[in-house]
C-alpha cells in the first residue's frame, strides 16, 4: 500500500556529483522524518543524512559540507545532493520514510524502506 522508490544511483569518479531522489506513494496521511542511509560491503547500515517534516536536518559527519538533503512535501520525495564524490562514499543508499496512515479510522506509523541504490565512487 506504501512504495518508497529510490533513483540515480550511478558510477561516478572521486570530486563529481550525484543526485539521489526517493519518492514515496500509496496510502499516505503524513510523513515525518525522511533519511537517507548507506551500506558498504562488510559494513552496518549508517544513517548519512535526514531530515524532519520542519526541515531541520542533520548530517553523519563524513558527509558534512559536502551532502544536502532537502525535501517537497508535495511531492512526498526526498533528495540527497552529493558533491566532491570519494571512494568510500561507495555503497548501497537506502531511502527511509516515517509514514503515518489512517486506514478503518485507526492511525498507523511505520517506518518504509526502499530497495536502494548503487552508487559507485571510483576512477
Amino acid at each position: 500500500q506504501v512504495q518508497v522508490v529510490e533513483s540515480g544511483g550511478g558510477l561516478v569518479q572521486p570530486g563529481g556529483s550525484l543526485r539521489l531522489s526517493c519518492a514515496a506513494s500509496g496510502s499516505i496521511f503524513s510523513i515525518n522524518a525522511m533519511g537517507w542511509y548507506r551500506q558498504a560491503p562488510g559494513k552496518q547500515r549508517e544513517l548519512v543524512a535526514g531530515i524532519t517534516s520542519g526541515d531541520s536536518t542533520n548530517y553523519a559527519n563524513s558527509v558534512k559540507d559536502r551532502f544536502t538533503i532537502s525535501r517537497d512535501n508535495a511531492k512526498n520525495t526526498v533528495y540527497l545532493q552529493m558533491n566532491s564524490l570519494k571512494p568510500e562514499d561507495t555503497a548501497v543508499y537506502y531511502c527511509n520514510a516515517d509514514i503515518r496512515q489512517l486506514r478503518n479510522s485507526r492511525w498507523y506509523r511505520r517506518d518504509y524502506w526502499g530497495q536502494g541504490t548503487q552508487v559507485t565512487v571510483s576512477s
